[in-house]
This record gives C-alpha cells, structure tokens and sequence, in this order.
C-alpha cells in the first residue's frame, strides 16, 4: 500500500479543500451517509469521515482517526522517535488512496505524542498517540471527528462494531489498487476470554495474561474476521447512544483472522483522561 512521492507531489498541486457543509462545529460521529456494506468489503465513500491515511515519506503505514479539527488519534508503534515529526503526513477524507477525490484534504504534522507508557515491545500498554495537524481543517460531508467516551464508557460484547482501513485483506496479502477504503463488523471478546486464548499459544517473551486493563479483543473464535497488517492506529468504533463512538484504536495481534487469536486494540476509554488532558 504504497503512494508513490512524486504522485503525491503532483497530486497536492492540484488538490483543493472540500466544498459545501463546511463547519468547524459539526457534531461528531455522525456520518452523513447511512448504508454500509456487510464486514470485509469497500466502504461506502464518506461513511466513515473520520478515518486518516498516515504517511511517511509519501508511503501509507498507518490508520487513524480524526477526533478534533487539529487532532488524530492513532497507535503510538506507528510512529518512531528517530523518524523526524516533519517525514509524516496525514490524507483526511480519503477513499481510494490511488485515486486521491478533490474532497481530500492533505495535512503537515505539527507535534506527534505518544503515551509515555508504551515501550516499544509487542503487547506493551500505552499504545495510542496523539498527533497534532499544523492547522485545524475545516469539517465536510467526508472529514467529520469521532466521538470519543468517557473514561466509564464500558462498551457491551454485543455493541454494533466496526474496524475500517486500507490494510492487507489477508495475512500477507495486500489489498489491491485502487486501495479503497474496507470496513469490518467485529464482535468483541471478554478480557478473561482474550486472555485464555493467548495463554495456549505465547508469542516468544510475551507474559501469560497479556491482555491488560488498556486494551479490547475483537475478532470471530473461528477466524476470519480481523485487522491485519496496515490497519495499525486506525478505529475501532461502537454505535453509542444514537452516535458512533470510538472504542479502541487497532493495536497488535498474532497473525490475521487465524481461529482463537483475536485482534486487540488499545481502549480509547482507558485512556480518555489522558487525551483530554
């Protein structure tokens, strides 16, 4: 999933802000287009406004969402401290990530903030980043922020959930051009459930119970449904209340879709008094 630099180069001379339902004050979580096609197909252009391409150097890594007019969350492992802030960029409102529409707007980054919990070591805790843009944008149609919940939020096993992003379809198999956006309904897992998973089968150095009070599993005991490989920092959101509502931002695994190993993301109400502060 790469954008080619001089592409991108070519692309942002010629690219122009969103026009028409433009606001700085538009209410979050609440995506102007309804249908959805059923998880591990394209999205619908716009359903999801929230969601962010993350580059460096011109080439996609990572997923993230947008949850304030000059803010991104995403997972800290997407970024890397000897990697100059001014090597990454942000795509809001895109769809097809090699057929960049006019509504897309392109962002500078201005200030990247990983949790300072997060060591750098699979399963660590504190894998969520904040990322500020050099500038607020302004809210359309296709670029709208996430809700966000408090820290008592407790979202139920049986919400209606949702993983989106430009990663591989399948373990080692990248999506394919024009690399349109793909959405995901996922259920979720118990912590105690996520935890007897992993313990059958450890990754190498990993402790025993490596699901921690920061994080959610998602993902089908059988398989097949997950985030993979690309999906990094990007959301995992929850209808809540009328409104969808970001519960967790994709984070590690072992493997895509493999049966009773689940996905687990970094949970967005854990760390909601840190991202407000």
């Amino acid at each position: 999933m790469r954008i080619s630099p001089s592409l991108l180069v070519v692309w942002l001379l010629q690219v122009t802000m969103a026009q028409g339902a433009a606001s700085s004050e538009a209410a979050c979580g609440q995506p102007l287009i309804s249908p959805r096609i059923v998880g591990g197909q394209p999205a619908s252009d716009g359903l999801w406004p929230w969601q962010v391409a993350i580059l460096r150097d011109g080439y996609f890594i990572c997923g993230g969402s947008l949850i304030a007019n000059q803010w991104v969350l995403s997972a800290a492992h997407c970024f890397t401290k000897s990697i100059a802030t001014s090597k990454y960029d942000m795509l809001l409102g895109a769809y097809q990530l090699l057929n960049l529409s006019s509504h897309v707007v392109y962002s500078k980054v201005k200030v990247i903030i990983p949790h300072p919990d997060y060591s750098g070591d699979i399963a660590s805790i504190g894998d969520i980043a904040l990322v500020k843009l050099t500038a607020p944008v302004t809210f359309t149609n296709y670029i709208l922020p996430i809700c966000l919940p408090d820290s008592s939020v407790e979202f139920s096993l049986d919400s209606d959930c949702w993983v989106t992003g430009w990663g591989d379809v399948q373990q080692g198999v990248q999506l394919l051009p024009p690399l349109t956006l793909q959405e995901l309904k996922v259920p979720l897992i118990s912590r105690a459930t996520c935890n007897a998973l992993f313990n059958v089968i450890l990754l190498e150095g990993m402790d025993r119970n490596p699901i921690k009070a920061d994080m959610i599993c998602t993902g089908d005991p059988e398989g097949g449904k997950d985030s993979c490989q690309g999906d990094s920092g990007g959301p995992l959101v929850c209808q809540l209340e009328g409104h969808w509502t970001q519960a967790g931002v994709v984070s590690w695994g072992m493997g895509c879709a493999i049966p009773n190993q689940p996905g687990v993301c970094s949970s967005v109400a854990f760390y909601a008094n840190w991202i407000n502060t």
